[in-house]
């Protein structure tokens, strides 16, 4: 048999010695897989040694984390899963039956929570099933439950039309974004950049967000946050401002929760006024 090769290749052994083959053959496997652990061990130490110390202290918060233990317990994709549950726990976005789009979803934590609680895999037979829409410009693995629409910009006009195509009837109840722009550095212009995302997003929501219909979306807070709350008041008959415990304190991200869409006609209406 071929040392160390799992999938069951073989040579000759002698037929009058099996029980020694196999011990020979159980010795090298167990010294391969030490071998591959020491591999890993060095590969991994050489990694950490390479970073710098801003670097070492985020990985070293990140693996403390207590959200992001919970996240690994759960098989949620990453920590963030745990800002939508707490939002959706205490404001009742969700309910089985309802159509969401996810922009920004990658890697797809919003949207486990989504389809869990819109009941889109069907889970639960007596209940109506639901519907969720993920968007981003990243790569996304496939999730059960949600149609995912990968490498996609949602300010390009083809992306808004094939979101319509997509959605049952080209609309939706719920639109969440944990969007976010390759941050700069520079607190203030990534800041800008963010609100102008998000005004984007009004924009797809006059298209395909249904009357009464809720959006959630993520910001940094600045100077012009009070635009993009300005402009959402007029398009929703309640705005909330929530930072949920799962987001860092000395983070600058916090959520408008819009809730009751007013409907185009009556958004028209209100800008003439």
């Amino acid at each position: 048999m071929i040392v160390g090769d799992g999938r069951g290749a073989t040579r000759k052994v002698s037929p009058q010695i099996p029980e020694v083959a196999g011990e020979t053959m159980s010795r090298h496997r167990m010294l391969s897989t030490i071998l591959l652990q020491i591999q890993k061990i060095h590969t991994t130490e050489q990694h950490l040694k390479s970073k710098t110390g801003a670097e070492h202290r985020w990985l070293e918060r990140h693996f403390r984390d207590p959200f992001v233990k919970r996240a690994k317990k759960r098989n949620y994709r990453c920590r963030s899963a745990f800002k939508l549950l707490e939002i959706d726990d205490k404001h009742h976005l969700f309910r089985p039956g309802l159509h969401v789009l996810d922009c920004g979803t990658a890697p797809g934590a919003w949207a486990q929570v989504a389809v869990e609680r819109v009941n889109a895999t069907g889970s639960d037979p007596k209940q109506p099933v639901g519907f969720v829409l993920g968007v981003d410009l990243l790569h996304l693995f496939p999730l059960e439950g949600a149609v995912f629409l990968p490498h996609a910009d949602i300010t390009d006009q083809g992306t808004q039309e094939e979101i319509q195509t997509l959605l049952p009837k080209g609309k939706a109840d719920i639109i969440l974004s944990d969007m976010a722009p390759n941050a700069t550095g520079i607190r203030e212009l990534d800041h800008q950049k963010l609100i102008h995302l998000c005004l984007s997003l009004l924009d797809l929501a006059r298209g395909i967000l249904q009357p009464g219909g809720i959006l959630l979306c993520k910001f940094w807070d600045g100077k012009e946050s009070h635009l993009l709350r300005s402009r959402l008041l007029q398009d929703f008959q309640e705005v909330k401002t929530l930072k949920p415990q799962a987001s860092r304190k000395e983070s600058a991200e916090t959520f408008f929760l819009a809730k009751t869409y007013r409907g185009v006609s009556n958004v028209q209406q209100n800008n003439l006024e």
